[in-house]
């Protein structure tokens, strides 16, 4: 199903996407897509976020619930998650 985010909307989730740049500085890029599943389920709004850091690694989270703004949230959250572990492998080599 085809939509256009709102302009607050857009700038919530590029608030929430450039903290990450707190956890790991190198961030080259990153890919966001929304996605509204036709499905009825009032969980039907996915976040889709692909990270790009140096050494062609992406980090990837995918979230689903009922608004945009808390799917985005949550895959935030496992995105930081996943580069602290990330930068923690690189220290360790």
């Amino acid at each position: 199903m085809h939509f256009d985010a709102d302009k607050k909307l857009e700038e919530f989730i590029e608030g929430k996407v450039s903290k990450l740049a707190r956890v790991h500085d190198d961030i080259i890029g990153a890919e966001i897509y929304l996605r509204l599943e036709k499905d009825q389920n009032m969980e039907n709004k996915i976040a889709e976020i692909k990270i790009e850091i140096p050494g062609s690694s992406e980090i990837f989270a995918k979230k689903q619930s009922k608004t945009f703004e808390a799917a985005t949230d949550t895959a935030v959250e496992a995105l930081r998650r996943q580069l602290k572990r990330f930068k923690e492998k690189q220290r360790g080599q």
